[in-house]
């Protein structure tokens, strides 16, 4: 190895010894030029003080010495320094001069130094991929002028093949590659050559690692569509349908060798999940008592994909206001019905609710569709029939309807019960027959979500949430008592009973209340990690409820602190809240529950 031309002490990374398996006092690094985002990048890429921080590897030191050597010189390439110098010396001896079986002992081991000349910054003379697709994005910094990092060859090299690939040429690999340094100059020169091959169509598709499931089916979920020109993004697209289904705890698909004329059979290898689960979930709150939620869940009922769900509920056990409610029901999915990204599903269920205004007897039964239209977006078309059976201080009712749910949910969260950037919005409209006591009309309904993050990482998140719903074209009183709104309580106004805010339909009797035809909402939230795993979460909600419209409505709003520990699965939430405005609530509020609030 060459001498060090004007070495200057950057960093030294100390480390005492532990006993007698471990002497090592200190890794030293010097880099020439007292650069210190250098230092930083050597030390990450050191192999050496990666070992050294760890005592129960010390026997690891002397070949971690010597492998940096190659480590080292991949991380200069990487910043566009493509002469460095390197030497590492452990006790005064150079390591690439000592023979293996001379190696010292680890814990006689008592200074390892790592001495870099970085060298002179290359920059490219030349950097072109030839040929390329047109439309095809080469890396910002990959052309004449700009610094010469390696990671910018290999970035414009992949980006050249995935031109090609994009464009049917499943074989597109690169052909030849003139890289040529110029140390007088200092430069650079990139020529890489790529080999597109033939355009390719995809040809039939194999299935294997099947157990239960029919492989038959496996390829109507995926959805590969066979005979047409090749696409990795249709390639993607077929294995991810058939991850969502969740019958599957691994999903590949592999390319095959070309047969004649130009098709390219595919492999399909999966790895089935036990098929059967099961969950038990619970939730509390001082005003409107403890929730238990379970679900029974078959992934793969008949062997073609087919997923049966039993959920049960009991909710608000031990409410202040309101009796307890519950609801068993059945839900069959069959995916890839009628096409790779449909799901067809059939429910029943069953339901008794006894809120603080009126008790309800009833049940539902419904067929639905539901179509992925990308990553973020899907829609949801059904029919349901419900019929409940309603008792108050005005008499019994029985609301019939026939409705035709329409539904669109955009998700670009990062996390579900846990989001710290992204937006969701869920959009509903439900046209609806009434029979009965039941008039005929529509009901929509929106739920928007968004998150901003501040810090490393992510420290401050700020979130928001707006409600609103509202019935057109039916008498208050001739509207089912699940189609109103009401505000209050954990899903909409915290500090504020469940349920709290409604209307009063009957002018001058201010003890007959229920909910509303119109309904707004919104939330803020502020959460901050102080460690880890503990966060406080500072909020503020609003809602408002109107008997027929959005004019004269009443509102509330609550606000209070809260803490979430991170299972790693989910936060649990704890949150204080007490009212603000409004007069439908006092004193405080109290909820419990894994997720955030929303």
């Amino acid at each position: 190895m060459a001498g060090i031309r004007a070495l200057t002490l950057a960093a030294a990374l100390g480390l005492t010894a532990t006993g007698g398996a471990q002497a090592l006092d200190r890794v030293v690094f010097q880099v020439a030029g007292n650069d210190r985002d250098l230092t930083e990048t050597l030390r990450n890429a050191s192999l050496t003080a990666e070992v050294a921080e760890d005592p129960d590897r010390a026997d690891e030191l002397f070949g971690a010495a010597q492998a940096d050597y190659g480590r080292l010189i991949g991380a200069m390439y990487a910043v566009g320094r493509y002469s460095p110098v390197i030497n590492i010396t452990i006790d005064g001896r150079e390591a690439a001069n000592i023979a293996p079986l001379n190696a010292p002992p680890a814990n006689r081991i008592r200074e390892i130094r790592i001495l870099v000349d970085p060298g002179p910054e290359f920059r490219f003379s030349r950097a072109v991929v030839t040929p390329y697709v047109e439309g095809t994005e080469f890396p910002d910094g990959f052309r004449a002028g700009e610094v010469a990092e390696s990671g910018l060859i290999a970035d414009a090299a992949q980006a050249g093949v995935e031109g090609w690939r994009e464009a049917g040429h499943a074989k597109a690999d690169i052909a030849q590659e003139r890289i040529i340094a110029d140390h007088r100059r200092d430069t650079l020169s990139a020529e890489l050559s790529v080999n597109p091959g033939p355009r390719l169509r995809f040809g039939p598709m194999t299935v294997q690692g099947q157990k239960r499931m029919s492989p038959r089916r496996i390829e109507k979920i995926a959805g590969l569509p066979e005979g047409e020109v090749y696409s990795p993004e249709d390639l993607d697209t077929a294995a991810n349908r058939l991850r969502r289904t969740g019958i599957f705890t691994s999903v590949t698909m592999t390319e095959g060798n070309v047969q004649y004329p130009d098709l390219l059979p595919i492999t399909t290898t999966v790895v089935e999940q036990l098929p059967r689960r099961y969950s038990i979930g619970a939730e509390i709150s001082s005003s409107e008592g403890a929730s238990l939620t379970s679900y029974w869940m078959h992934r793969n009922l008949l062997g073609g994909g087919e997923n049966l769900r039993v959920d049960a509920a009991v909710e608000n056990i031990g409410s202040q206001n309101s009796g307890m409610d519950y609801s068993l029901g059945v839900t069959l999915t069959r995916p890839a019905t009628p096409d790779a990204d449909t799901t067809a599903g059939v429910n029943a269920e069953i339901f008794h609710e006894d809120e603080e205004d009126f008790t309800s007897d009833g049940f539902n039964l419904g067929l639905s569709f539901n179509r992925i239209v990308t990553d973020q977006l899907s829609t949801s078309l059904g029919i349901t029939y419900r019929q409940s059976d309603v008792k108050d201080d005005l008499g019994e009712y029985t609301f019939k309807t026939l409705a035709l749910p329409l539904g669109v949910i955009w998700d670009s969260r990062d996390n579900d019960l846990d989001a710290t950037e992204g937006f969701y919005a869920n959009a509903n409209a439900e046209p609806f027959a009434g029979a009965g006591d039941a008039d005929s009309g529509f009901r929509a309904t929106v739920d928007a979500r968004g998150y901003y993050s501040l810090g490393t990482p992510r420290k401050v998140t700020f979130a928001g949430r707006v409600q609103a719903g509202q019935v057109f074209g039916t008498d208050l009183l001739n509207t089912p008592r699940d189609y109103l709104f009401y505000s209050g309580g954990g899903g909409t106004v915290r500090g504020q009973p469940y349920q709290s805010l409604g209307v009063y339909p009957i002018d001058g009797d201010d003890d007959y209340k229920i909910g509303g035809a119109a309904f707004l909402a919104a939330s803020v939230e502020a959460r901050v990690m102080v460690t880890k795993n503990i966060g406080v979460v500072g909020f503020f909600d609003a809602g408002q409820v109107g008997a027929n419209d959005f004019t004269n409505m009443d509102e509330q709003s609550g606000a209070g602190l809260g803490i979430r520990y991170n299972t790693g699965v989910g936060p649990i939430r704890f949150d204080v809240a007490s009212p603000v405005s409004g007069g439908t609530g006092e004193g405080v509020q109290i909820y419990v529950g894994i997720g955030q609030a929303f």
